[in-house]
């Protein structure tokens, strides 16, 4: 387990909100959320810095993410509550906790959005084993499914040491609507500003964000197209972003590649299709973007989602 963390609690603001501060906001953010059986819930969620109890809700929502990847998922836990000045871990709200049946339990973690420094160049980032076991997998990702030109670059902004990366970690359960990251992605800017001023490892070149997002094929069409064992590729897919937010990340990358996961287990998305439904088939994403475009890449999530 992680070492003792400074507390520091923070509610995300409504978007509509008057104040400007969104760490002082006093305000929950409320949602009516589709439950299995399709009856909408509302449900208060409150954002705070990630504490020693959120362990195992964080390391769930990064399984989803990684699924059987070769990465200490334990470790990147760890790391990511002992930096807790940066970052924040969706909760539903104390007030709506205590209201609710006992067997709920408080220590939930509905989402989690933060960076994690993985360049080279921070040695007392080198050291831990999930941050070399990161790197390795972007380089492994980007050997097997990027093309030549795009390998090539993430390659180099991994081993540039004048250009810090940073690993965007912007995951949730499914469910939980997009307008939620608009708060969270604000708090998350005004951090590393504040980490940045006092000399903290956040002052990035480029970040990486892996998306979850979903392919829809027509299983008729499939079958067509099966039969005539030729232009495979040239059916029409429609794809589903699992954080609608993303798209607009997709929008403003250097380079971007991606992959199925179909072969592994997914908890991202749940649900059963019948003969007639379109397939979902689950892949990431892997974009590469300039840290000087998080800014305005939030203003348009902000525009679009508030």
């Amino acid at each position: 387990m992680a070492a003792p963390v400074k507390k520091r609690e923070i509610r995300q603001k409504l978007p509509d909100d008057d104040e400007n501060d969104v760490s002082s906001s006093n305000e929950d953010e409320e949602y009516e959320i589709p439950n299995e059986q399709g009856i909408e819930l509302q449900v208060e969620f409150e954002g705070r810095n990630p504490q020693d109890p959120d362990y195992h809700g964080i390391k769930t929502l990064l399984q989803q993410l990684f699924l059987k990847a070769h990465l200490d998922l334990g470790g990147l836990t760890d790391l990511i509550i002992s930096q807790n000045y940066v970052g924040s871990v969706i909760k539903q709200s104390e007030e709506t906790d205590e209201s609710e049946d006992e067997d709920n339990d408080i220590n939930d973690v509905f989402g989690i959005t933060t960076v994690i420094n993985v360049s080279d160049k921070q040695k007392s980032f080198q050291n831990v084993l999930c941050i070399q076991q990161l790197r390795d997998l972007l380089k492994q990702l980007a050997d097997e499914h990027a093309t030549d030109a795009v390998n090539t670059l993430i390659k180099n902004v991994l081993e540039n040491d004048s250009a810090q990366l940073g690993l965007l970690i912007n995951e949730r359960f499914v469910n939980i609507p997009a307008k939620i990251s608009v708060p969270l992605l604000e708090n998350l800017i005004s951090e590393l500003k504040r980490a940045t001023s006092k000399n903290m490892p956040f002052n990035f070149s480029y970040y990486i964000l892996i998306c979850k997002l979903y392919k829809t094929e027509d299983k008729k069409a499939g079958k067509k197209t099966k039969n005539k064992n030729k232009n495979a590729g040239n059916e029409p897919v429609s794809i589903l972003w699992s954080n609608a937010e993303e798209e607009i990340f997709a929008e403003e990358a250097i380079v971007s590649f991606e992959f199925s996961v179909e072969e592994e287990a997914d908890s991202g998305l749940s649900g059963t299709w019948t003969e007639t439904d379109d397939e979902m088939i689950p892949y990431r994403r892997v974009l590469l973007f300039e840290a000087s475009k998080l800014q305005s890449i939030f203003d348009k999530i902000q525009n679009q989602f508030s």
